[in-house]
């Protein structure tokens, strides 16, 4: 398989995940400048959408959408419990957290990562970046990590958003339980692999001290 990424992109969810069931991947970076791979490709020939991540399998068919590839990722390592059985009401819920994190936390970095957003723009984006939080640090379930006492699916996900913020250097309510996560993410070696990987370890080592 490949994986295309960016690094520090939502791509490194799914390169999280890759490294947390022992896939055999290669990774593929996309140059956001010129839309074209490491490689010489055109990214567009690859993922018509022109964003990351993209995974392409060894049939060569491609894979798009990064809860689509965390869910394939996982239930590819049944066994691992990376993601829950499907049909069972813990993976709708799976699916719910996922989803969230996508279309409410994920979409809001837009104005601030984006060029050609205006200040009120970027000002309703922080603001909603940081409602969004206190609900999920509100919504943490008992237990380590996001769904409770596995390390799963979601927690890629939202680890990257929490890198995010950092990045950024945005300002937010406090969430102590959401830090926590975050650092307990950290720790983890195929979390820090991925990070030695893209190149960002160092970056997210001192703005996580």
């Amino acid at each position: 398989m490949q994986l295309f990424y960016k690094p520090g992109a939502c791509s490194l969810a799914v390169h999280i995940a890759l490294r947390e069931v022992g896939a055999s991947f290669e990774l593929v970076r996309v140059d956001r400048k010129t839309g074209r791979t490491e490689t010489g490709e055109d990214f567009r020939a690859i993922n018509p959408k022109g964003y990351v991540p993209a995974l392409r399998l060894d049939d060569g068919d491609v894979l798009t959408e990064g809860v689509v590839l965390l869910q394939y990722v996982g239930d590819q390592h049944p066994e691992l419990g990376f993601v829950e059985p499907f049909g069972t009401r813990a993976r709708y819920h799976q699916m719910e957290r996922l989803h969230f994190l996508a279309t409410e936390l994920h979409k809001a970095f837009g104005p601030l990562s984006k060029p050609g957003h205006d200040e009120a723009a970027k000002a309703r984006a922080r603001e909603q970046v940081a409602a969004r939080l206190a609900e999920l640090e509100a919504d943490l379930a008992p237990g380590p990590y996001f769904g409770g006492e596995r390390f799963t699916a979601p927690d890629c996900y939202l680890a990257v958003m929490l890198l995010w913020v950092r990045f950024l250097g945005l300002e937010t309510p406090p969430c102590p339980r959401l830090d926590a996560l975050l650092q307990r993410v950290l720790e983890r070696p195929a979390v820090q692999a991925a990070l030695e990987a893209e190149g960002i370890a160092q970056r997210v080592a001192e703005l996580t001290r």
